[in-house]
């Protein structure tokens, strides 16, 4: 795929966000239906672009490093997110734990490696996902929640409990065992879940535009600057790191680079939601991050490649 077909792709979600948030603003959709939005996507169409991104592939054991690059990414911003807010209120804690970590992959990034790097671009970002699904899908709100004070138990067994209640996240362990095992499920759903998967982009792209909201405070767009400066210039050292100074093939530096500067992860705003915090401001985050992430990757991708 040329650059601009990628940059025509890119341009199409920025439109997808503007529609909803156009959509909302002439009340076509209430500030409730963002919640019935996030529960489609994380519940229906999420869970269906998993399953179509891991069906036929075949990964080895010595390839599952790669989810511990994709955990150890996320973890990386969620230790940030706390370490910058150690003297903030618990909101604003919980809020920047939340709003800094995970990788917008399945819904974003993903077309983009599968455009440039082929099928071994495609198996790599599953696995690198499948540890990021760790952060994105209930550990990043498992700490955030905890950080505001609605965390019970032990720390490990809360995130334990958040994680097999998020359907992704049950979704990529399941197809993980079944690639490992060489377990390829029926045609039939596979070809089902494919129907539901294509929709998963535009209901992503729309619940955040949906969601999307400043209230005109100048403390909010401070909020954005700090989360984003430290997104992204955590993200160029790992990319530079991954491609410069992992013992890997080529291939798979390539896309690490790139799997790196993803927006920030989609269920974000969603989970936003469930903790009571400022869904407007996550919308916004997740929207602007989106704008510079076409950028980071349209940019590295003409420097790794």
């Amino acid at each position: 795929m040329e650059m601009t077909a990628v940059l025509t792709r890119a341009a199409c979600f920025i439109g997808i966000i503007l529609m909803g948030y156009l959509l909302r603003q002439a009340g076509f959709f209430k500030p409730e239906d963002f919640h019935v939005l996030s529960r489609i996507v994380l519940k229906i169409t999420l869970p269906a672009a998993i399953i179509v991104s891991f069906a036929g592939k075949e990964i080895d054991v010595s390839m599952l490093a790669l989810c511990l690059l994709g955990l150890g990414g996320g973890l990386v911003y969620i230790a940030a997110g706390f370490l910058m807010n150690m003297r903030a209120s618990r909101d604003k804690k919980a809020f920047e734990i939340l709003n800094l970590s995970g990788y917008n992959i399945g819904n974003f990034t993903l077309p983009f490696v599968q455009s440039f790097l082929g099928p071994m671009g495609v198996v790599i970002t599953s696995l690198f996902d499948t540890g990021n699904a760790v952060v994105c899908l209930g550990g990043a709100y498992s700490v955030a929640a905890m950080a505001k004070g609605e965390g019970k138990g032990k720390p490990v067994v809360q995130v334990a409990r958040t994680l097999v209640k998020s359907v992704p996240f049950d979704t990529y362990m399941i197809m993980t065992v079944l690639c490992l095992l060489g377990i390829r499920l029926p045609d039939q759903a596979i070809s089902f879940a494919g129907i539901i998967a294509d929709g998963n982009a535009f209901m992503a792209m729309l619940m955040i535009g949906v969601g999307f909201k400043l209230s005109g405070d100048r403390s909010q767009m401070g909020t954005i600057i700090k989360i984003l400066a430290v997104r992204y210039g955590v993200a160029a050292l790992l990319s530079a790191g991954f491609y410069f100074l992992l013992p890997m093939p080529l291939e798979y530096r390539q896309t690490l680079a790139i799997l790196v500067f993803a927006p920030i992860a989609s269920a974000a705003p969603a989970f936003t939601a469930d903790l009571k915090g400022d869904i407007g401001l996550s919308s916004a985050v997740n929207s602007i991050s989106i704008l510079i992430s076409i950028c980071c990757i349209v940019a590295v991708v003409g420097l790794v490649l």
